[in-house]
């Protein structure tokens, strides 16, 4: 189908136009006095102008309408739980270890879409200073209709648990299922249609983009793949509507305007500042062959570097299916104080870690030097295996948002949506006194 088409390639300098509509990219040049079919020249900048050549990033965008044809924005109520970024002092710092059983999805018979159903669980920095993160889950069974959304703040990472999405973007469409994410860089503007309940995690950072991490040593394959990773194509709509709402993120709060038209009006783009999507199936796995367990690093998908070189605002990692074959090794995540923030969630299966309480549509957080390791029924089963080569995590997906940040949770995280496990410290109080002379 035509609005699910994709270019791949990861960082890439990409050129599309709607098939529609042919040579409706300039020849030669981005402004020129009058573009093709009557379109006009607009340039998305996700950099500063005079960035490196390697760290900057702009798209040219020829659309019906610029997007500046709108009314005066007024503040956007009725979301308070997503309202994040400029302070995280609403509660007192908690360094326990915590976890959340699932997040309730809307209760039948209310619509709630994705802007709607937005919840911040914890985060650090500050918009305004440009520099931090925030996490958030999003718990929605609708499909936003007439409106678009976009995040003047920083970039989302966003990866869908439950139900897939249908994210129309000015870009072109993307179709993002679980096992899938998909990262709509700052400033662009995008609108979710549903097919049933939807839930599901987002990374937000401020600081700059994200990025492949450095292979180094491992050479030039594995992890992710740049061939892997999808944008869409050009794909418009030509639409008047009275009352569209654009919705925006500024400084940690909501906004909306009013326009008479589909801010999806655009008929062509060429630029390297685009939305993406990966499938966490196609992660070539790097682990041990010998003994030892590596550090989790090795499963990093996506960076966001701080300026501090080897250390990440955030790092997305995830822990998929794989062999394991240590030599006298205890192959599960060893027992760990640390000096990054972890945000774990589960998008299906059970966690090799934590089989028990850990569960889909859940989360953890080990905080700064907050210690953590596997519960008492992982070590003692991990400690008396034979050990044998077994593929684990079959049927398993979980993930890791890592951060150089200490974060602070949100009264909405640790209170409001009453999922905060009390218990949680329980699954190590079993672990025993084995020493002996």
């Amino acid at each position: 189908m035509q609005e699910y088409q994709y270019l791949s390639g990861f960082g890439s300098h990409f050129t599309s136009e709607d098939a529609r509509f042919p040579n409706a990219l300039p020849e030669g040049q981005n402004s020129p006095q009058k573009c093709p079919y009557g379109l006009y020249a607009e340039q998305l900048s996700g950099s500063a102008f005079t960035a490196p050549r390697t760290e900057n990033t702009r798209s040219w965008l020829y659309r019906i309408r610029p997007s500046v044809v709108h009314q005066p924005f007024k503040r956007f109520e009725g979301v308070a739980s997503f309202l994040r970024g400029t302070g995280w002092d609403e509660q007192h710092p908690n360094p326990n270890q915590m976890r959340w059983n699932p997040f309730d999805l809307p209760v039948e018979g209310k619509n709630v879409d994705f802007v709607a159903g937005l919840h911040t669980v914890c985060g650090a920095g500050d918009v305004r200073a440009r520099h931090g993160l925030a996490v958030h889950v999003y718990l929605a069974n609708s499909s936003m209709k007439d409106t678009a959304f976009y995040n003047s703040d920083g970039d989302m990472l966003i990866v869908p648990q439950q139900g897939p999405l249908d994210i129309m973007t000015e870009f072109g469409r993307l179709y993002v299922k679980p096992n899938e994410i998909c990262v709509i860089p700052q400033g662009i503007r995008f609108s979710v249609a549903l097919e049933g309940p939807s839930r599901g995690y987002i990374l937000e950072v401020y600081d700059g983009h994200f990025h492949l991490p450095d292979l180094g040593p491992i050479g030039a394959n594995g992890l992710a793949n740049p061939r892997d990773f999808l944008t869409p194509t050009a794909h418009f709509e030509d639409r008047s509507v009275d009352g569209y709402r654009i919705i925006s993120k500024f400084q940690g709060a909501l906004f909306v305007a009013t326009q008479g038209h589909s801010p999806f009006d655009v008929v062509a783009w060429h630029g390297n500042y685009v939305p993406y999507k990966y499938d966490l199936a196609r992660f070539m796995v790097i682990n041990s062959v010998s003994f030892d367990h590596c550090d989790p690093s090795i499963f990093t998908v996506l960076t966001c570097p701080s300026n501090r070189p080897g250390t990440a605002i955030a790092d997305f990692v995830i822990f998929p299916p794989r062999w394991s074959v240590q030599e006298h090794t205890f192959r599960p995540p060893y027992y760990h104080r640390n000096c990054m923030s972890e945000f774990m969630g589960l998008i299906f299966g059970r966690y090799e870690a934590k089989e028990g309480g850990f569960l889909p549509g859940g989360a953890s957080l080990h905080s700064m030097m907050t210690p953590h390791g596997p519960d008492h029924r992982c070590f003692e089963g991990a400690s008396n295996a034979e050990l044998k080569p077994e593929h684990i995590a079959d049927g398993t997906q979980a993930f890791m948002f890592e951060s150089s940040l200490s974060m602070a949770v949100t009264r909405w995280g640790e209170e409001t949506c009453q999922k905060l496990d009390a218990r949680y410290y329980e699954c190590w109080q079993a672990l025993e006194k084995h020493f002996h002379l």
